[in-house]
């Protein structure tokens, strides 16, 4: 396993490699060009009932060249870091650019814009990546998790995944930086029995250190609870009722926001929030702040995929949106400033009141809260939603059982405007740090 220093050394051999490949493109005549590799290694392990599944190294990572001759562009990519391998990988982009049609909103990100501090956001923690280590965690979990309850009848299997890397990035603009991370997880999938019926539910933890993972005793023991929870499901009549998303499934609403809002859905006018910059469209209490450069988090990052800064900004302040999440390219197709957001959102930090999930519980009164949601009947042209789900029925502020076989349907700019509450109950396994989401009114399609 390699240590920082060992990562470092070799992340600076690969910027040498990507200074080759600019400086072989200008010789060629482009007018841009742009490089980025990101490399990964490490090891995933699964074992079930005891027997080890799978055991797998891996190592990837390829170097892709992006050429601009104009407005024209090419692009190639090359496993191999020799100096003539990446002299071939340049020529190719060169070639297939001069036979590619103009596109006027082609190009690189703004010179001006691009990172010029790469601050130090402690991403990445090597560990232990051994086979003899890995199985140990996978088996321990799954073991611990099969001694807890009798109506624990089958296991699912357990995982461990260790892997390490780095991102470099460099364009003619003069900009070549990279940074190494890491990220680690334990997971356990678990069957449950009670009289005929039968659950399957998990739990997971992953973290960029692996001293922030769970044990895999606690992985187990969640595993454990989350799928005896499940047993003995009832249908429900169909009605009009509160609705809670539980802060592990919370972070998908607003994952359908950032979709709303990112810039290829926007020039495309295919989002519900198209037109919808400096408006309301979260209630007037809740404020979403991105904080790219917190330290150690799952989402962290100096610098987006085209160099540019990364900065901390409001994404929704008081309830009215602030910005779009725009690349270069939607930039430009646009008429506006990209974001740094190419390749995505940078650790999004959801407000929340003091509320912990029973409390919401009690607030909403008699209602649904939602643990599980299956599908994909999201249509964020329109922003009708309609999935199925699985949970448990409140009443009197308290939960009453577990309910499945159900959809739930709303519309997402009604949603997300109708958000009445946010609990503490912070889910920090997720680019959105969100609590369990108190949602006024949905339809729940049951009997």
């Amino acid at each position: 396993m390699p240590d920082v220093k060992q990562l470092s050394n070799e992340m600076q051999e690969v910027e040498q490699s990507v200074a080759q490949a600019l400086a072989y493109a200008k010789e060629l005549g482009a007018s841009a060009v742009e490089c980025a590799l990101s490399r990964s290694r490490g090891i995933n392990v699964g074992t079930r009932l005891g027997e080890v599944e799978t055991v797998e190294f891996n190592q990837d990572g390829a170097l892709g060249i992006t050429l601009f001759r104009g407005q024209q562009k090419g692009s190639a990519s090359t496993t191999d870091l020799t100096a003539a391998a990446i002299r071939a990988a340049v020529e190719k982009a060169n070639s297939i650019a001069q036979f590619t049609s103009p596109d006027p909103y082609a190009g690189l990100a703004p010179a001006e814009l691009m990172a010029t501090a790469i601050p130090d956001l402690d991403l990445c923690h090597p560990a232990d990546q051994s086979a003899e280590f890995a199985l140990e965690q996978a088996l321990r979990c799954e073991q611990h998790a099969l001694q807890l309850d009798k109506r624990i009848v089958n296991s699912d299997g357990a995982g461990y995944s260790s892997h390490v890397g780095y991102r470099v990035y460099g364009n003619s603009h003069g900009f070549l930086a990279g940074y190494l991370q890491s990220r680690h997880s334990l997971s356990c999938s678990l069957i449950a029995q009670s009289g005929e019926q039968m659950q399957r539910d998990y739990a997971y933890s992953v973290a960029r250190h692996r001293d922030g993972l769970w044990t895999p005793e606690q992985v187990a023991e969640d595993a454990v609870n989350a799928t005896i929870a499940r047993l003995d499901g009832r249908k429900i009549a169909t009605a009009k009722v509160p609705v809670i998303f539980r802060a592990d499934v919370a972070n998908s609403l607003f994952g359908h926001f950032v979709a709303a809002i990112s810039g290829g859905s926007l020039y495309r006018k295919s989002s519900f929030l198209a037109d919808h910059l400096g408006k309301q469209v979260l209630p007037n209490w809740l404020t979403i702040t991105e904080q790219p450069h917190l330290r150690g988090a799952l989402a962290s990052s100096p610098f987006d995929h085209e160099g540019l800064a990364t900065v901390e900004r409001d994404i929704v302040a008081n309830g009215v949106l602030e910005t779009y999440l725009l690349t270069s390219y939607s930039a430009r197709k646009l008429g506006m400033q990209p974001t740094g957001h190419a390749g995505g959102i940078h650790t999004w930090q959801v407000q929340h009141g003091e509320q912990d999930l029973a409390a919401l519980c009690k607030q909403m009164g008699t209602g649904l809260l939602v643990t599980e949601l299956m599908g994909q009947g999201v249509n964020i042209v329109n922003g009708d939603y309609s999935r199925g789900a699985a949970g448990f029925w409140v009443e009197h502020g308290e939960i009453q059982y577990p309910v499945e076989e159900i959809t739930i349907a709303g519309n997402l700019k009604d949603m997300l405007a109708n958000i009445v509450a946010i609990g503490n109950d912070i889910d920090l396994r997720h680019g959105v740090r969100t609590g369990s989401v108190l949602l006024e009114q949905m339809r729940i399609a049951g009997m």
